[in-house]
């Protein structure tokens, strides 16, 4: 096989193995994650991140997932909650205010409830919920989110000087390869930021 085919096929190669790669640590981190809020430890306040709003301003499923298992590792431990998301484009209004309400039908008190309203990724996250805690923030904190996204979020919040447990929500199965292969490329971005001291 001529030089010239062997190369692109080599190159093509090498991107699906690094795929394969990164889709298989995303698996096998979330694989360690609790799933069960009587299973997390005690902790000092929730952060729950954001995820699609629709256009009625009711959470999507997988954000109701989300806050569902906010809502019940609440009432274990009846502490401040942090709710993060943006507004997007095709959104009513932030993510934070749908997510205030679902929280607060759910039983949870609005004056134990915080919100950030302006981030739009999972380290704007962790930032802004760190500064909305304050004091707080000193003790444990225990983060809530999808389960292919929370151990990238535990990560970013030890960064961050927090002390991190996590608690993940299930996804829906029809998007299990987009969800792990998006994850994957963030996890690839983290590093290069992390390690690399690259501006992405």
């Amino acid at each position: 096989m001529p030089l010239m085919v062997r190369i692109p096929l080599y190159l093509i190669a090498a991107v699906l193995l690094c795929i394969l790669f990164l889709m298989g640590y995303v698996t096998l981190q979330e694989s360690r994650i609790s799933r069960n809020a009587s299973d997390v430890p005690a902790c000092d306040a929730i952060i729950v991140l954001g995820a699609q709003v629709k256009a009625d301003g009711t959470p999507s499923v997988q954000l109701s997932w989300r806050l569902n298992a906010a809502a019940e590792a609440w009432r274990k431990s009846k502490v401040p909650v942090v709710v993060c998301g943006a507004q997007g484009a095709d959104e009513p209004f932030p993510e934070a205010e749908a997510m205030r309400r679902y929280l607060t039908e759910e039983g949870v008190p609005e004056d134990m409830i915080r919100m950030d309203a302006e981030s739009h990724n999972t380290k704007e996250n962790i930032n802004n919920a760190k500064k909305l805690l304050g004091e707080t923030a000193a003790g444990k904190v225990l983060i809530v989110s999808s389960d292919y996204h929370v151990p990238r979020a535990m990560a970013l919040a030890r960064d961050a000087g927090l002390e991190a447990e996590g608690l993940g929500s299930p996804c829906k199965q029809e998007f299990w390869f987009k969800n792990h292969f998006r994850e994957g490329l963030a996890w690839a971005k983290y590093w290069l930021v992390k390690y690399f001291h690259l501006s992405l």
